[in-house]
């Protein structure tokens, strides 16, 4: 007999696509963290890598805790590898620290098993379900670029504005800051780039928080707009009423004649 895959915490497709997105996204911080960049963008990574360490150890538990067999999630389904690549590194930067980081690759089981929850028939099922469910998947992918964006902005004007003595973007909460502002098409002018690679990070921002800004505006009026348009459809629409069948018109129309042939004879017999 084949042994039963064991039963684990049901998620939804949305779901699964947001801890798929945040495994490759973390996976990517692994690997900028490991290259030669200046401290400041080391200290805005680690706060990323730590936000989705929390993100997946929420997600840790609630599969322990939905699984039929915890036994099983935990070894079979190879959940300790979701914790050990859930440990946040908890401002450990330098030397050694940094190498610890290596234990996120222990998140590649965890992108492995949510790709084979959707291959195959659970492929078309979710094609299905965004095809019936388009608002909402475009409301959810909205929101899942205007993270990445921010985070990949952010991070990406912070390194090239720490190499100019000039620059007064230093921080990253200041490179967080300006990202925000200019995703969202305010621009205060508090923090701007000086460099031409940050300038061309901030026209990249740009051009993208038009189109987020854009489909958001999109997604709230369809919302308005089909809401307010249900019940008028409703009201518009009368109740369809049954059509008589053939043999009932034939009845009516013998009881028609009947009561014209009742009529005639006694006309006739007031004549005579």
């Amino acid at each position: 007999m084949t042994q039963e895959t064991p039963k684990l915490r049901k998620t939804s497709n949305a779901y699964n696509i947001f801890i798929l997105v945040l495994t490759i996204l973390s996976l990517a911080v692994m690997v900028v963290m490991l290259l030669p960049i200046s401290d400041a963008t080391l200290q805005l990574l680690s706060i990323y890598d730590n936000l989705i360490c929390l993100i997946f150890l929420i997600d840790f538990f609630l599969n322990l805790r939905g699984a039929a067999k915890k036994s099983d999630y935990f070894i079979k389904e190879r959940g300790w590898l979701d914790l050990l690549g859930s440990i946040p590194s908890l401002g450990l930067l330098t030397n050694a620290g940094k190498y610890v980081g290596l234990f996120r690759l222990a998140r590649l089981s965890r992108l492995a098993r949510i790709v084979r929850l959707l291959r195959g028939e659970n492929r078309k099922t979710l094609v299905k379900d965004i095809l019936e469910n388009r608002s909402r998947y475009a409301t959810f992918l909205t929101i899942l670029l205007t993270i990445l964006v921010l985070t990949v902005s952010s991070t990406l004007v912070l390194q090239f504005e720490s190499q100019s003595p000039d620059a007064n973007i230093t921080t990253g909460g200041d490179a967080l800051w300006y990202s925000m502002v200019t995703i969202t098409t305010v621009g205060y002018g508090d923090f701007y780039p000086v460099t031409a690679a940050g300038r061309i990070t901030a026209m990249f921002i740009m051009f993208m928080g038009v189109g987020i800004i854009g489909a958001l505006a999109s997604i709230l009026a369809s919302l308005l707009v089909g809401s307010s348009s249900e019940p008028a459809e409703e009201e518009e629409t009368p109740a369809a009423e049954p059509f008589p069948s053939v043999e009932e018109e034939l009845k009516a129309i013998k009881d028609e004649l009947a009561v014209m042939h009742q009529m005639i004879e006694k006309m006739s017999a007031e004549i005579k």
